[in-house]
């Protein structure tokens, strides 16, 4: 089986986008978590995701949607669901930024899963990157003093999750495109979802519709730029990238809800922008 391409530049370039438009779907969840459980805000996370996705279908064709991994598909679905309940969870119970952050130890998970599993290879210059980043993390997250909160460690839990996920991504990518793998997570997500609605239904109010609606437009499209990305590139190479996060998250928790920068952050978050430069210079 041929491999797949490594398009280092490009991957970068769609995880910015992506994780700018996830960190939009962040602060909207921020808001809906007010009022509503986070099971209920996790459904139709999934459902409108889904639902958006079918004009693209319409306009590519259906038979793009003919798969031989649906196994892999539903791999790929109940991991990312899980770790979809972790971080909403932690969005709900933090603050903004310190909740965009927590998935930052992502990246550290995802070239171990994949050395693993699909046998990449991450050179030696990835590998300070990926140190620098963890290193950042550190710095942000402070364990150890009065600022940490325990619920970090369950966004930490997913984002180990969240990283298999995206390995599952990489191993789709000699056969499956975006579009096909953003639908079959958007389906199997949407049918799984449904079963904690049993014990924590709640009907949304008309005000909460426009945010729901807007929350699945910029989920599914920050998750088509993401599944791009790790389709064209090597994760172990890209995955710093997603530590552009930090500086989105901040920003939306700064501008909405006035949530302040401790110095820790800015040297945590400048040790990161560090890491994707030194990334990117690292060539396969």
């Amino acid at each position: 089986m041929p491999s797949s391409p490594n398009h280092i530049l490009k991957g970068a370039l769609f995880i910015l986008l992506g994780e700018a438009l996830l960190s939009i779907m962040s602060a909207i969840i921020k808001h809906l978590s007010q009022e509503l459980p986070t099971e209920v805000i996790v459904f139709y996370r999934n459902l409108f995701g889904l639902l958006l996705l079918l004009p693209i279908l319409t306009s590519t064709g259906f038979e793009q949607l003919k798969t031989q991994k649906l196994k892999m598909h539903l791999l790929r679905a109940g991991l990312g669901l899980t770790a979809m309940y972790g971080f909403f969870f932690v969005i709900a119970h933090m603050p903004l930024a310190e909740a965009a952050l927590v998935k930052l130890t992502t990246p550290i998970f995802m070239p171990i899963i994949a050395g693993l599993w699909i046998g990449e290879s991450i050179r030696r210059k990835n590998v300070w990157a990926i140190t620098f980043g963890f290193i950042g993390v550190i710095f942000i997250l402070r364990p150890g003093t009065d600022n940490f909160t325990p619920i970090a460690l369950i966004g930490i839990a997913a984002a180990f999750l969240a990283g298999a996920a995206k390995v599952c991504i990489r191993k789709m990518g000699n056969t499956e495109n975006s579009v096909t793998i953003v639908f079959y997570f958007g389906l199997f997500s949407s049918v799984l979802s449904c079963i904690p609605l049993i014990w924590s239904w709640q009907v949304p109010q008309a005000h909460h519709w426009p945010w729901i609606v807007l929350m699945g437009l910029v989920a599914t499209c920050g998750q088509l730029a993401l599944t791009k990305a790790y389709r064209i590139a090597n994760p172990g190479q890209i995955g710093p990238y997603v530590y552009s996060s930090v500086v989105y998250g901040a920003a939306l928790g700064w501008f909405i809800w006035a949530e302040s920068l401790l110095l820790t952050t800015l040297i945590g978050s400048s040790l990161i922008i560090f890491a994707g430069i030194w990334n990117l210079k690292a060539k396969s």
